[in-house]
């Protein structure tokens, strides 16, 4: 597998650049600014873009989405009850955003989104926003701002609920195998076992 992180916009958000060593197919996650960057990235990479997803419907995720699908002509992934945010992706931020690409497809609970001979598992993960996903292959979770290392999202924002957010790591996070590598948002990564055993906001 190819991993790369960028990290980008000024709000430090992880984008991620997942492909299959074999085939060159692969995939954006968050791309939150910098299209001009992430492009350059893909193109060194050689790695052809089949999709661009959106872990949740903030700006800081989707900020490049359309200089991507016009550079890539990848179609954009969302999930559907996060479609109020997306397309007014500033609200509750005080930003003022440009108009968003139409999602092409919407993802839920169970989908799994394949290219090359990699598979992502899409996992619901409400809390932060109503429509947050994470997206699990073996071996590692790309959690959004859902579980961070040593934290969790905020829920403070437009249709964000603590008691969810909870729910969302404890149950669909946690029972993951602990040697998981968790690729968050925004900061380092860490492990699903790491995060059992001494995050603050669930290991209790």
């Amino acid at each position: 597998m190819f991993l790369k992180t960028l990290v980008v916009s000024m709000f430090g958000t992880n984008c991620y650049l997942v492909g299959c060593s074999q085939t060159k197919e692969g995939v954006v996650i968050d791309p939150g600014a910098e299209g001009k960057r992430i492009i350059k990235e893909i193109k060194e990479a050689g790695i052809k873009i089949k999709f661009i997803i959106n872990t949740h419907g903030h700006v800081d995720h989707i900020g490049a989405n359309s200089r991507l699908k016009e550079a890539l002509g990848a179609p954009v992934l969302l999930h559907r009850r996060d479609l109020e945010i997306y397309q007014n992706p500033g609200f509750g931020l005080g930003l003022v955003v440009g108009k968003q690409p139409q999602p092409d497809r919407f993802i839920k609970e169970g989908d799994r989104i394949n290219f090359g001979r990699l598979s992502l598992q899409v996992i619901e993960t409400p809390g932060h926003t109503p429509g947050g996903v994470s997206l699990y292959m073996p071996g590692a979770v790309f959690s959004g701002d859902t579980l961070f290392a040593g934290s969790i999202g905020r829920t403070d924002l437009a249709g964000g609920s603590f008691h969810e957010i909870i729910q969302s790591i404890k149950k669909r996070l946690l029972v993951l195998p602990p040697d998981t590598v968790v690729y968050p948002g925004h900061g380092p990564a860490s492990t699903i076992g790491d995060e059992a055993r001494s995050n603050p906001f669930v290991c209790y």
